[in-house]
């Protein structure tokens, strides 16, 4: 709702280790019942921002506040456990001495009854009423973990606070979870804050994701705009394999083998970074050394000699050697596609799916 007051803001959060900022002026907003991933590789600094928010690290500068109010900043400290903000992590750790139902009222207060009536209604939320009597080690790997959830979530916390909660799970088990997860605390109104550096988790769970490196958030923003309108080429890397052809900008237009590419802005003289995803590559057959024509969509074909192919479960992933100048091309096809080393067959560049760049490096 527009005007609506977050339930988390951080606003310019910095935290530095010997000088280096491993977080570097970062800020974000998440509001009741959103889910926020904070997504990048290991040592970005995602961490060290929810222990910060968590408070079991402190900032060097830059504010917390929690619906309007401010928890944490240079003047003020409220300490963690009155932060009303819960906590997972890779390692959900339940305790093995108590009962699922002790583990769940772990943290909480208040008269027996009430207690209990409570760890009654959130093992029913995460569907393991049965098991409330139950020990740890009597639970698999999936129910432990929504255990853990229901620990978590039962003292009403305002903001839940993960980290890599789903790591420690096999894939079969995974999806489920994670959905049954997001299920929970969307119907809890929670505002989550979800840190990992796996893009098809952050796309499956997130409302909104920050892509994170070196410290700071790069880009923000919705999944499909994050996916599909990156902000550089290590943006759309992140998301999955790339193939970089590098050309030279004249009059806005880079040529290259496989026609020209626009580059509105980009100066001439300026190498760009022309990036495609594998899966927006056409293949087309040869015609006793001829490809099909150029069209505007697809631009003009380039030959490549098949190097190897390989069969990946929901589509072929084809790996070429370009006969114009010996770069490796990778192109995915739905299904099965399996042609044989050595042959020859085109390969045509979608002009709107592709994204240019000034020239890493």
């Amino acid at each position: 709702m527009t005007g609506q007051t977050p339930r988390l803001e951080i606003r310019n959060l910095t935290r530095r280790f010997e000088g280096r900022a491993v977080v570097d002026h970062v800020s974000l907003s998440i509001l009741p019942g959103q889910v926020t991933c904070l997504l990048g590789p290991s040592g970005c600094g995602k961490s060290t921002t929810l222990r910060m928010i968590a408070g079991v690290e402190n900032q060097d500068a830059g504010e917390i506040l929690v619906d309007g109010a401010v928890i944490c900043d240079s003047h003020t400290h409220v300490p963690a456990e009155h932060r009303r903000i819960g906590l997972m992590f890779q390692d959900f750790a339940l305790f093995p001495h108590l009962s699922v139902a002790d583990n769940v009222a772990f943290g909480l207060t208040g008269p027996a009854a009430e207690r209990r009536a409570r760890v009654e209604t959130m093992l029913d939320r995460v569907n393991l009423r049965r098991f409330i009597d139950a020990w740890p080690h009597e639970l698999s790997g999936g129910e432990q973990q929504r255990v853990a959830l229901a620990r978590a979530l039962a003292p009403g916390p305002r903001i839940m606070l993960m980290d890599e909660p789903f790591s420690g799970l096999d894939n079969r088990l995974r999806d489920e979870i994670r959905d049954t997860t997001l299920a929970v605390l969307k119907d809890s109104g929670t505002a989550v804050l979800l840190v990992t550096h796996e893009p098809d988790e952050a796309m499956r769970m997130a409302d909104d994701i920050a892509l994170m490196r070196d410290g700071k958030i790069v880009q923000q923003g919705a999944p499909y705009n994050i996916y599909n309108a990156p902000v550089d080429r290590e943006a759309v890397a992140f998301f999955s394999d790339v193939n970089v052809i590098r050309g030279t900008v004249q009059g806005a237009l880079t040529e290259t083998p496989f026609g020209q590419f626009l580059a509105p802005g980009v100066a001439d003289g300026q190498a760009v970074d022309i990036v495609i995803r594998p899966q927006h590559l056409k293949i087309d057959f040869d015609r006793n050394g001829s490809g099909p024509l150029a069209t505007v969509q697809d631009g003009t074909p380039a030959r490549g000699v098949v190097v190897r192919a390989r069969f990946m479960g929901n589509e072929s992933l084809v790996e070429f050697r370009m006969d114009h100048d010996g770069s490796l091309i990778k192109a995915t096809v739905p299904n099965v596609f399996l042609p044989k080393p050595g042959k020859p067959l085109w390969l045509t560049i979608r002009r709107d799916r592709c994204f240019v760049f000034p020239a890493a490096g």
